[in-house]
Formats: structure tokens, C-alpha cells, sequence
């Protein structure tokens, strides 16, 4: 088995909005907004941007609850959601929505809407928000 080492990020706040704005580059470069139909054509370019917004999203999560450990370097939802209730109901609703909505809806399943991509990326950034409020 490999052994993973814990990246330990300098500044995760800054690092996270980085990867909300890589994921509204793509979508916005690559994915090609169709604006009759408000619908974006490539849905490669959907599940791109939407991986691209949870990994920020786990980032930041990572930096603020310590979910990651040497023994479980890949934690479930559920690791995440258990340490967010502990601390903070709301953020933990933020999480599970942006779960949903990120991870699944747009991530997996590459849904095209375009709203659904803008609230992927509203949610995102009121993950990094809140999280940036709790690390300060």
C-alpha cells in the first residue's frame, strides 16, 4: 500500500478561491454557454469545473476540520459532515447541498444548466466564507 502524505497548504483560504475561479474559467472558456437556451453544450467541461469546485470546497474543508489522517487519506461525505456538525448547522447544510449540487449534479452527472453551475459556484464560495471565518 502507498503511503499519502497530509499536504499541508500555506494559505487554504487563497487556495481555494483559486480553484472557484479555475472552475469559472472553464466554464466559461471551455464549456460554451449556449445563451438562448441558457444550457452549456460540453458537458466534459461541466464535470471539469464542478471536480474543480469540490476539490476547493474539500481543501478548505480539510484545513478547518483535520478530516484528513494518515490512517483515512481519502474521507467519505460523511467524516466531513460528522465533524461540521460538531461545530457549525449551517455550514453542515452549505456542505450537503453543495455536495448534491457540486460534487454530484455537476461533477458526475455534468448537468448543463447554467444555474445550477452559478449555485455550485455560490455555494463553493459560501463554503470558503464561512470555513475562512472559522480559521482566522
Amino acid at each position: 500500500m502507498r503511503s499519502f502524505m497530509i499536504e499541508s497548504i500555506v494559505d487554504p483560504v487563497t487556495e481555494a478561491q483559486r480553484y472557484v475561479q479555475n472552475a469559472k474559467d472553464i466554464l466559461e472558456e471551455k464549456a460554451q454557454l449556449d445563451t438562448e437556451t441558457k444550457l452549456y453544450k460540453d458537458r466534459k467541461y461541466v464535470r471539469m469545473a464542478g471536480n474543480t469546485l469540490w476539490n476547493g470546497v474539500l481543501l478548505i474543508l480539510d484545513a478547518t476540520f483535520q478530516v484528513k489522517t494518515a490512517k483515512r487519506p481519502h474521507p467519505k461525505i460523511k467524516d466531513y459532515q460528522e465533524k461540521i456538525a460538531k461545530r457549525d448547522l449551517k455550514l453542515l447544510d452549505l456542505v450537503t447541498v453543495g455536495y448534491e449540487t457540486i460534487h454530484i449534479s455537476m461533477g458526475y452527472d455534468g448537468n448543463p444548466t447554467k444555474q445550477v453551475c452559478s449555485g455550485g459556484i455560490t455555494l463553493a464560495t459560501d463554503i470558503i466564507t464561512r470555513c475562512a471565518t472559522m480559521i482566522a
